[in-house]
């Protein structure tokens, strides 16, 4: 395309466009612009990676797809579409995560630019530290309503995705909120959504679960969908979940069977969502768990108590109908406004999202720590996907012709600044931050912890919630003996002993690694007495902030039991600042060889 147009580019980059290999990782709002623009500019190989599958909300901003794609790859629509564009360019399309085993270190070694057009974390960073092992430039997007940013990461010459403390994710993909959540945020702000479409302002874009008149997937769920006429302007209508629950007067089973249980059916049905994902579990109102249970006492405040299912049953129940009550009251087509500090708001949303987590299998919460996570989702904008993914396009083109200098970050402001620019771009290159734990030669952090109250189990998630690792192994520095394994049954029998039992002692060092994404990091265990649960340190003098609250591990828990050891923030917001000691001067330390894992749990959800 533009690249073979004489004159367009100079030489050395049309040579260098002619012999490059891309890897597009996200195949949504901005991974669709990418795609487009790398065909029509001529780059002759590229590979994409998604697992998920076409939802009709991704239609009005993810123009690759269209009605009769519904329920179809992304990858592999996105690249038929594409080839629409230019037939001669090769196009290989991956249904699957990033994170998978088939895509290690030797896969991203192949290419000469990957392009991350992600929106969740954990595949992110995932991607980040495989870029880095490879050596392989990384091209960072992301947008956030009109705001947006284009970023290069460079081993050794920028800082990394975890170089810097992330904030609390806000922004999140509608089919991930409504088909395949994975955190408790996702949960929450379904919950938000649910709210408005019974009793505040609808908003079509927030419609929270599929009804038998939406082309959600492919296979028997979506068939009736596909054959119905859409409208003149070619939109799918849906019935007004407002007008159905008005219909049945608020009933609370009603609601719950059908949000619950009916919706949750109608979500198995779309078989290629759970491929690679644990499948839900649908729900019934004559027999919830948690019913016949015994009340624990609970130590703390009221509101920090995790509620048991059934629980969360029955103040949704009263909810409901002091809810449908003030809706009633108020004159006209007036509606409520959700409130976090108005009580029967807040319950709502409390006991709808730890329903559909328990359905999910993810961790329930309290409504105190519901109450702090709940925020605005921030919507995804077209125009503002299209304008990074061309910012990234060029990111990409100057690095093939060695001008990687001049790729500074680049922010797209929601409006001008002061200086008239809606582009910002960084005057120089970000070096990288001596103290990430993820991309200096020899990370190291240091985890204070109560050493004889802390498990395992507990590392364990101390390492996946705090290092962001998805498979770690760890060893005892110096000795070889290998104390948490990511093999399945080999130390799965000391889960349960303390640190201590295991002759874990303060200053204790031990080489953690993980081999999905060929990533070591050195872990000094810290002895703190007071300390009942688990944090990362930068130092002894400015510890990570400490948890709030624990996570609940147990899926369905009613959260009545003293809180485990776990993060101080909720897992979306993992991302730490940590010490890392440079030690140019040591020898390798050795260490036992390193184990492929035969199976692996991937109920990563990338971009929608």
């Amino acid at each position: 395309m533009v690249a073979r147009v004489a004159g367009v580019f100079d030489e050395k980059l049309t040579e260098a466009i002619a012999n490059s290999k891309l890897l597009v990782v996200g195949a949504g709002g901005i991974g669709c612009e990418i795609l487009k623009n790398l065909v029509l500019t001529g780059f002759p190989y590229i590979e994409i990676i998604d697992l998920d599958t076409i939802d009709v909300s991704n239609l009005n901003r993810q123009f690759l797809f269209h009605k009769e794609h519904v329920g179809k790859s992304k990858a592999q629509v996105a690249k038929d579409s594409a080839l629409s564009f230019n037939p001669n360019v090769t196009i290989v399309a991956h249904h699957d995560s990033v994170i998978s085993n088939d895509y290690g270190v030797k896969y991203f070694k192949q290419f000469n630019i990957v392009m991350n057009a992600l929106d969740n974390r954990v595949a992110r960073n995932h991607v980040n530290r495989l870029c880095l092992a490879a050596d392989v430039p990384l091209i960072e997007t992301g947008t956030a309503g009109y705001a947006g940013q284009v970023e290069l990461i460079k081993k050794g010459l920028t800082q990394c995705y975890e170089c810097q403390p992330k904030a609390p994710q806000k922004s999140f993909p509608g089919c991930t909120i409504r088909n395949t959540p994975s955190e408790p945020i996702h949960c929450i702000v379904w919950a938000k959504h649910l709210f408005n479409q019974l009793f505040g302002e609808e908003d079509p874009d927030q419609d929270v679960s599929p009804d038998t008149a939406d082309p959600e997937a492919a296979g028997d769920a979506g068939q009736s969908a596909l054959s119905n006429e859409s409208t003149t302007a070619g939109n799918v209508e849906r019935k007004s979940t407002r007008a159905w629950a008005a219909e049945t007067n608020y009933e609370p089973e009603k609601l719950f069977t059908k949000l619950f249980g009916d919706d949750i059916r109608y979500l198995l049905s779309m078989e290629n969502l759970w491929k690679k994902r644990r499948p839900p579990t649908p729900l019934s109102w004559e027999n919830l768990p948690g019913k016949d249970a015994p009340k624990i006492q609970h130590s703390g405040l009221p509101d920090q108590r995790v509620w048991t299912v059934y629980e969360c049953a029955q103040v949704f129940a009263a909810s409901c109908k002091a809810l449908q009550t003030d809706l009633k009251s108020r004159p006209g087509d007036d509606h409520l406004v959700w409130d976090k500090d108005e009580k029967s708001a807040m319950d709502f949303v409390t006991a709808c999202a730890n329903i559909r987590a328990h359905i999910f299998n993810i961790p329930l919460k309290s409504r105190f720590e519901i109450k702090s996570m709940a925020g605005n989702i921030i919507p995804a904008i077209a125009t503002a996907n299209a304008i990074v993914a061309g910012l990234a396009v060029l990111r990409a083109q100057s690095i093939l012709k060695g001008e990687i200098e001049s790729c500074t970050s680049v922010y797209l402001r929601p409006k001008v600044n002061h200086r008239g620019q809606l582009f910002v771009p960084e005057k120089t290159l970000t070096p990288p931050n001596p103290k990430c734990y993820v991309c200096p030669p020899k990370p190291e952090v240091a985890l204070a912890c109560n050493l004889k109250k802390l498990t395992l189990k507990d590392l364990d998630t101390a390492f996946k919630e705090g290092l962001n690792m998805q498979a770690p192994d760890a060893s005892v520095e110096g000795k070889g003996l290998v104390i948490l394994s990511s093999e399945p049954g080999e130390t799965e029998h000391n889960n349960d002993k303390t640190l201590e039992q295991i002759g874990l002692n303060d200053g204790c060092a031990l080489l953690v690694d993980d081999f999905l994404q060929n990533y070591e990091v050195r872990v000094r265990l810290q002895q703190e007495d007071e300390e009942n649960s688990w944090r990362l340190v930068t130092d002894t003098d400015e510890p990570m902030p400490a948890p709030k609250a624990a996570e609940n591990s147990a899926n369905g828990s009613n959260g009545a039991k003293d809180p485990a050891p776990g993060p101080s923030r909720s897992r979306q917001d993992s991302d730490s600042d940590m010490e890392i000691i440079e030690e140019d001067d040591d020898e390798p330390t050795m260490k036992p060889p390193k184990r492929r894992r035969v199976e692996m749990s991937d109920e990563v959800v990338e971009i929608c």
